[in-house]
């Protein structure tokens, strides 16, 4: 099948030449049925792509769809498809009207002419994972509670896709984490994890810097190379869960166990949604 003219493709995210996380942006699919984007998001192949169906000046309405079904959200979509609109009509502040909720956005052009974007996620919230849940999911990345980082508990968290978060202490084995696609597939899907589950590294609750892993079996893809949904996770995470005094901000690393090394700016409030940011570039082709 050929894509429908008016796909953009962007990498968001990354973090060097090569890297980030590809997306498939169509600023106009109001004569598309979910069928259609569906069919296109699975030609594309690409982790999510974005589709606005509905404008009313600089407020929006977007659907996301994976390869495989669509997503309630999708942070690095979104930073696309920010990127995308703030090209076309000019930078400064979008709503998305999402199946999560209510996103605000900025745009700017930096100092160098690129088109810079963050969103706020929505409300975040948090829970304990289910213990039988939790048995299955480190027997499905041959991991055992003591291989956890006892300051960072494994838990979900919500800022529009639930990601169960999974601290691992030793860099040796956070570097060796492997998983069978398929049952980890049947899991996310039993549990309605529509997003990622997001396996972290780092020295410590109040580090600056947290590299992360976020896993996401679907067709042909395994690993995820930026999440921004994840991110925004991890932040109120680390706020309502871990405790982390707030405002606070830090940088998540991504992407270098599939070859395509990405950064995610995270900046977490005293309260509300959790604000991440990046830009994206054109992909080519």
């Amino acid at each position: 099948m050929t894509p429908s003219p008016g796909i953009r493709h962007l990498l968001a995210f990354a973090a060097e030449p090569g890297g980030g996380n590809p997306a498939g942006v169509v600023l106009d699919a109001t004569g598309l049925d979910e069928p259609r984007m569906q069919a296109i998001a699975t030609d594309l192949g690409y982790p999510e792509t974005a589709f606005v169906t509905g404008r009313e000046g600089r407020r929006a309405r977007v659907r996301y769809f994976s390869p495989g079904a669509e997503v309630p959200f999708c942070g690095h979509a979104t930073i696309a498809t920010a990127v995308a609109l703030a090209d076309a009509e000019g930078p400064g502040d979008f709503v998305f009207d999402t199946a999560a909720g209510e996103i605000a956005l900025e745009t700017a052009r930096d100092a160098e002419g690129r088109v810079t974007a963050g969103f706020t996620s929505v409300d975040p919230a948090q829970s304990t994972l289910d213990p039988d849940v939790a048995r299955r999911l480190l027997g499905i990345l041959d991991l055992s509670e003591s291989d956890l980082d006892e300051r960072l508990p494994l838990a979900q968290s919500f800022a529009g896709n639930t990601h169960p978060i999974v601290a691992v202490a030793s860099r040796e084995l956070f570097d060796a984490v492997g998983f069978d696609p398929a049952a980890l597939r049947s899991l996310m899907d039993e549990c309605g994890w529509a997003g990622t589950v997001t396996v972290v590294h780092a020295e410590g609750p109040d580090a600056e810097v947290f590299e992360a892993r976020n896993l996401f079996p679907v067709v042909d893809i395994t690993e995820d190379p930026a999440t921004g949904s994840a991110a925004a996770a991890l932040g109120a995470y680390l706020r309502d869960r871990v405790g982390r005094v707030a405002p606070f901000g830090f940088t998540v690393r991504q992407g270098r166990h599939i070859g395509r090394p990405s950064e995610l700016r995270v900046n977490v409030p005293v309260s509300g949604g959790v604000r991440v940011s990046g830009t994206a570039t054109p992909l080519a082709r």
